[in-house]
C-alpha cells in the first residue's frame, strides 16, 4: 500500500488492530518508533490517533483524501453577546476595525474550499525557527521534513470541520485567549495535535503569502477585544499582516517564528 494514498474514510473504517498494524508499518517506513493509538471524539464518533516518534520528535498521522478546509464566512451566526462584545471592546477602542466583523473575516480567513490531499505525518508540536525564513525549507530538508502547505495545515487542524475554531463555532469570549491556560484551543485536537493553541507562535508555512496559528501576540498586546483576540486561533486564519512581517520588518527576527515540520510518505 502506498501510505500517501491512506483516505480519512479508509483509516476510521480500520478497527483497533488493524489501525495499529498500519501506524506500525509508517513508523517502520520513515526510521520512528509507533508511540500509541488511542481513540478520540471526532464529530460525534470515535476516531483513532495515532502518534509516531522520530528522533525524539512527536508526529501525528494525518490520513488524507478528498476534503474540505477553509471557511464559509456567509453561514456565520455570531452569538448576540459576541457582536455587543465586539462593539464596546473592539470598535469602542478605536482601533480602525469595521463595524461588522464579518469583513474582518473575509479580509483574514481563507474561503472553503475542496481539496484532494496525500496522508501525511505532521508534528505534533511546533518549533522555533533556528534559520531565516527562506532558509527554512533547505534546513528542513536537511532533515527530511518540510514545511506544510496552507491546505495541510489547515487539514490537520480540523480535519474538514465547517466550523470557525477546531473544537467550535463558538469559543468563550468572555475570556482573552492568553494566558487562558484551561481554555479549548490548550487540549490536543482529535488528531492528536497541540496545534492553533498559542496566539504568540506563528507558523510558516510553504506560502510566503500565509501564517497559522497565531498573529505574534498582537492582538492581545493591543487589547484589540476578545474576539479579534482569538481569531488568530481560527482554523483557516491566514495572518495576511503576520506574513507581511514575516518577510518584512520582522526578517531579522526569525527565531520569533515557529514550523510545524511534515513527514512525506
Amino acid at each position: 500500500m502506498d501510505f500517501a494514498d491512506l483516505t480519512l474514510a479508509d483509516w476510521r473504517r480500520l478497527d483497533t488492530g488493524a489501525a495499529t498494524r498500519l501506524a506500525e508499518q509508517i513508523a517502520d517506513r520513515v526510521g520512528g518508533r509507533l508511540s500509541a493509538v488511542t481513540s478520540a471524539e471526532y464529530r460525534g464518533a470515535a476516531l483513532h490517533q495515532a502518534l509516531i516518534e522520530r528522533e525524539q520528535d512527536l508526529y501525528a498521522l494525518v490520513p488524507g483524501g478528498r476534503t474540505e478546509v477553509g471557511y464559509d464566512v456567509d453561514r456565520w451566526q455570531p452569538a448576540d453577546h459576541m457582536l455587543a462584545w465586539y462593539k464596546e471592546e473592539t470598535i469602542g477602542g478605536r482601533f480602525g476595525f469595521p463595524d461588522d466583523p464579518r469583513e474582518i473575516l473575509r479580509e483574514r480567513l481563507s474561503p472553503r474550499r475542496a481539496v484532494t490531499l496525500p496522508a501525511f505525518l505532521l508534528a505534533v508540536e511546533s518549533e522555533r525557527l533556528t534559520d531565516p525564513v527562506d532558509e527554512t525549507p533547505q534546513a528542513l530538508a536537511g532533515r527530511g521534513l518540510r514545511m506544510p502547505s496552507p491546505d495541510e495545515w489547515e487539514h490537520a487542524c480540523g480535519l474538514g470541520s465547517p466550523t470557525l475554531w477546531w473544537w467550535a463555532e463558538h469559543c468563550p469570549f468572555e475570556r482573552s485567549p492568553y494566558p487562558y491556560a484551561d481554555g479549548p484551543h490548550r487540549r490536543r485536537n482529535p488528531l492528536g495535535l497541540h496545534i492553533a493553541h498559542e496566539v504568540y507562535d506563528s507558523e510558516i508555512t510553504s506560502d510566503p503569502a500565509v501564517v497559522k496559528g497565531g498573529d505574534g501576540g498582537e492582538a492581545v498586546c493591543g487589547g484589540y477585544g476578545s474576539f479579534v483576540e482569538w481569531l488568530p486561533l481560527a482554523t483557516a486564519s491566514r495572518n495576511p499582516g503576520m506574513a507581511e512581517f514575516v518577510l518584512g520588518e520582522g526578517a531579522g527576527m526569525y527565531e520569533e517564528f515557529c514550523v510545524r515540520p511534515v513527514i512525506e510518505l
